[in-house]
């Protein structure tokens, strides 16, 4: 046998033993763990995990988290974000990485968020890596088509690859059709399904969050906080003091503008500005945009930037219907790609084309021309602007940098000058 291929069959043999030793290794530090927690699901996976690192550390459990949601970072056992630097595409052999570097024999609990899309990959990274006696699945929607499928049932069924074995899996999803086949899987899968209940978090306990917060996802973390022994102002106060992922809905009160606060264009206005760019499905924005209701009055103009993606032709052409037929937006705004085809389908919405500003890329204006035509230019005084559908495009990010750390805030002794009567809405 010649000499080079003795040399390859060793060095395969000297590999497939070093995986086999580190698979057990691996295998044998997460099973020490008292608790494993996968965090599942399409709206609020980040804040999710993060709530229920949050309140197992309150609890006096030494816990290790992982998000892969606006930036990926691995929370530590204080409660602080790390953020995980990839040399290449993100793979999730990391996980390995994560448990191998922060995983000592006095962690009590290790939550980890999903970032495996296709099922394949997703079942592997739960019974391999995380090998869960808490599964999440956060709800149900329609995102992903593309690798997860086309209906909600299958959707679900894509989800459901990361159901713990003989565990307990746990979810917020109301939607009966979809429940049934939690239900399914988890018997076949020797595991308890509990459905959270929303109606269990009072308004009070929602409110204590310094961010706009969905009781969806605080009664998950309440659900596992029963399992795990938690009393319930414990759990509360430990989500309420982690550290929330940058995607979280937050509303910030800005002055935009020179001089004195009028409804004439190109005066200075008060700007109320919404983060939803993390927000990329129709029943997830719906549910947000009614959050926002208590920021707007008879004097507001509701301006939606719809942010599109070049890799996201489809959920561009979802967006234009949902911005058209669901929400209810005095003005909408074009970023990033596809702004001719978002326009058309607008209009084919019946979206009134004098209405339809486009700012993106075949456009190709500068920020202060953006903020001009979106803010200054609207005959209000007030002007609610609400980001969403991606949060990566250059202007997308231009703009999160410029209304979170550059615009002015809103001071309570401006003076905002009655509006005119029946300001006509001029685009």
């Amino acid at each position: 046998m010649p000499l080079i291929v003795i040399a390859g069959i060793a060095v395969s043999v000297a590999l497939i033993f070093r995986w086999r030793f580190e698979s057990l290794a691996h295998r044998r530090r997460v099973d020490a763990l008292a608790w494993r927690i996968h965090v599942n699901g399409i709206r609020g996976k980040s804040t999710v995990s993060r709530m229920i690192a949050g309140m197992l550390r309150e609890h006096g459990l030494v816990t290790v988290a992982k998000s892969t949601g606006t930036f990926a970072a691995v929370i530590n056992r204080d409660g602080v974000d790390e953020p995980i630097k990839r040399k290449g595409p993100p793979t999730i052999l990391e996980q390995i990485e994560l448990c191998r570097n922060y995983v000592d024999d006095d962690v009590d609990a290790l939550v980890i968020e999903c970032m495996a899309l296709k099922p394949e990959y997703q079942k592997v990274s739960e019974q391999m890596i995380v090998r869960s006696n808490i599964g999440v699945i956060t709800n149900v929607r329609e995102d992903h088509q593309d690798v997860m499928g086309e209906t909600l049932p299958e959707i679900a069924r894509s989800l459901l690859s990361t159901c713990p074995l003989d565990g307990m899996l746990i979810t917020s999803e109301q939607n009966p059709e979809i429940i049934a086949i939690m239900e399914e899987v988890a018997r076949t899968n020797g595991s308890r399904l509990i459905v959270a209940d929303p109606d269990r978090i009072t308004d009070e306990e929602n409110d204590s969050f310094d961010f706009i917060s969905f009781k969806e996802n605080v009664t998950i973390a309440l659900s596992i906080a029963d399992i795990v022994g938690i009393p319930r102002d414990v759990a509360i106060r430990g989500m309420a003091k982690a550290e929330p992922d940058p995607g979280v809905l937050r509303m910030k009160q800005l002055r935009i503008g020179d001089g004195p606060i009028t409804a004439e264009p190109g005066a200075a206005k008060k700007v109320t500005w919404a983060n939803l760019f993390a927000v990329n499905d129709r029943e997830s924005m719906i549910a947000a945009m009614e959050k926002l209701d208590p920021f707007m009055t008879d004097d507001t103009i509701v301006v939606g930037i719809l942010n599109n993606r070049t890799d996201r032709e489809r959920r561009a052409i979802q967006f234009a219907d949902v911005g058209a037929l669901d929400l209810d937006f005095d003005r909408l705004v074009t970023f990033g790609a596809y702004e001719s085809l978002v326009t058309e389908r607008l209009k084919v919405n019946g979206y009134p084309g004098g209405h339809i500003l486009n700012l993106g890329d075949e456009t190709g204006v500068d920020q202060a021309e953006i903020i001009d035509r979106m803010v200054t230019r609207m005959p209000t005084t007030h002007v609610l602007v609400v980001g969403f559908v991606n949060i990566h495009t250059h202007q997308a990010e231009e703009m999160l940098e410029y209304f979170e750390h550059e615009a002015m805030p809103w001071r309570d002794d401006d003076i905002v000058a009655a509006a005119p009567e029946a300001s006509p809405p001029d685009a």
